[in-house]
């Protein structure tokens, strides 16, 4: 599945059931002079010196990150070599398909409309190196990403707005059906949008009498382990858009999906309060990084 090409597969943990969705929209930073699309190609990061303690770079006017480098062995590539050639690339894409490029060479290929010339695959590598993976290139936070040596707000404005796109169309397909009867498609969504997340997010799917999707809204971030939801604020929304039923969604960041106590009693009364007003808590799901867990199959609504 196209989907998992782009954020790598992901399974269920104890469950598979329904989810909500939406993602968030990172601000545009404000904007620096001499971000690194303007660095020769020469310049640009080896996997061994990336992020090096105290090494200033072009896109954040001396700032830069500090992280342990893993050991040569352990990264997905332990050399960049050699150059790569971007006629020849096109022309493997074109012939062959995307999916005979690896996923250092998609990314080089979209580092080209960053870099007007120049060998992007040391960057490419050198990225995968670091996040681990291409999914996590793409869904690394945009302050990280501008932080990193040999990028700037060019070349992460292509990745953010890659990812962007995969959600969007992701969502579109989730959203082809009514909501109970498309969950698989539902669950790949939601797992793109928030299971790398780094703080909690409690998000809510409004739903009509036939169970397709009014809105998707996140309506609290909180920190690593916690959320703040207020039940009434949740019904209140849920009448503003006519909505007779709903699906409550939230991450765990560390990537266990088991409810916590607060996570079973807030969902307690978010059901009691809808029972009043006759808007139905179809289900609440967690997602964890690769798992996810049903409130309802887990017999917990």
């Amino acid at each position: 599945m196209w989907l998992e090409r782009i954020f790598g597969r992901k399974g269920s943990a104890r469950s598979a059931a329904p989810p909500g969705m939406g993602y968030p929209v990172a601000a545009a930073p404000a904007s620096r002079p001499g971000f690194a699309e303007a660095m020769g190609l020469d310049e640009l990061p080896r996997p061994r010196n990336l992020l090096r303690s105290g090494e200033a770079g072009a896109s954040t006017g001396g700032r830069r990150a500090r992280a342990a480098e893993p050991e040569a062995d352990d990264l997905p590539f332990a050399s960049t070599g050699p150059q790569g050639h971007r006629g020849r690339m096109r022309e493997k894409l074109l012939e062959r398909g995307p999916d005979a490029l690896a996923d250092y060479e998609l990314l080089e290929m979209l580092l080209f409309f960053a870099f007007k010339k120049g060998d992007t695959k040391p960057l490419a590598k050198t990225l995968i190196n670091r996040y681990g993976s291409f999914a996590a290139v793409l869904t690394a936070p945009q302050a990280d990403l501008l932080a990193t040596r040999g990028l700037g707000e060019h070349s992460v404005s292509a990745l953010k707005l890659v990812q962007a796109a995969a959600l969007r169309l992701a969502k579109a397909e989730a959203m082809e059906q009514p909501v109970l009867n498309n969950w698989d498609r539902l669950l790949a969504y939601l797992n793109a949008a928030i299971s790398r997340e780094k703080i909690e997010q409690f998000r809510i799917l409004f739903l009509d009498s036939k169970n397709r999707l009014i809105a998707d809204e996140a309506q609290a971030k909180g920190t690593v382990n916690h959320t703040p939801v207020y039940p009434r604020e949740v019904i209140k929304r849920a009448l503003e858009l006519h909505a007779t039923a709903l699906i409550l969604v939230h991450n765990h960041p560390s990537g266990d999906p088991t409810p916590s106590r607060a996570d079973i009693e807030m969902t307690a009364e978010i059901k009691k309060a809808g029972a009043i007003f006759s808007v139905v808590v179809h289900d609440h799901l967690i997602i964890g990084n690769g798992r996810h867990l049903s409130f309802r199959r887990e017999g917990l609504l």
